[in-house]
């Protein structure tokens, strides 16, 4: 299955427990770069609240996750959030969640409470959206075939990437995941009807 499900814009949500306050943000990400940076950002500025506790997922079989807790008890946190993210099955999402303490203790079972519910709050307030696992391929093929190559794009419908075209051509496509050997197979076969090799 090459089909997944993610956020296509940011969404917010808020919570307030016994004078705490839970501020939940929602984030379409692809890189572990790029999630840094994004909690980097809320470190800065939201530099004076108590904790921000974080969960992530990535990739469409959903298997690269982590979560963090930012000095709450173990699993009160980024537990809940992480939580939230697999109740919607969603991936390429993180979540970060700012609390400012109230100067009341909520308990394990409240924070959890307050996590959840702040991160699910969120998610609410996001666009949800199904998106196919894509490959990318890349094609190298001699000026000649330049037609050939373009047919079977055109039959197929792959999304162009980069293209290079010289006296040796270069093409970058992305197509979802299940249709990548077929597209493969097409483009090595025209270098084989042309009595090109495909070894090196």
């Amino acid at each position: 299955m090459d089909t997944f499900w993610t956020i296509s814009k940011e969404g917010q949500g808020t919570y307030t427990e016994k004078r705490s306050k839970f501020l939940a943000f929602c984030h379409h990400v692809t890189t572990v770069e790029e999630i840094k940076e994004i909690i980097d950002r809320y470190k800065k500025e939201y530099y004076d609240a108590r904790h921000v506790c974080w969960a992530y997922m990535l990739g469409y079989e959903r298997k690269e996750f982590r979560m963090n807790d930012d000095g709450e008890p173990s699993s009160t946190a980024g537990k809940p959030i992480l939580g939230q993210i697999n109740s919607n099955n969603l991936t390429d999402i993180l979540i970060v969640v700012v609390r400012y303490y109230g100067g009341v203790n909520l308990g394990t079972g409240g924070l959890i409470v307050a996590y959840r519910t702040a991160a699910a709050e969120a998610i609410t307030n996001c666009t949800i959206v199904e998106r196919h696992a894509e490959e990318t391929i890349s094609f190298d093929f001699e000026y000649i075939m330049m037609n050939d190559v373009m047919k079977v794009i055109k039959d197929m419908s792959p999304r162009i990437i980069s293209q290079d075209f010289g006296n040796s051509c270069n093409i970058q496509l992305a197509i979802r995941k299940d249709e990548a050997p077929l597209l493969r197979n097409k483009l090595e076969s025209l270098k084989i009807k042309r009595g090109y090799t495909t070894t090196e």
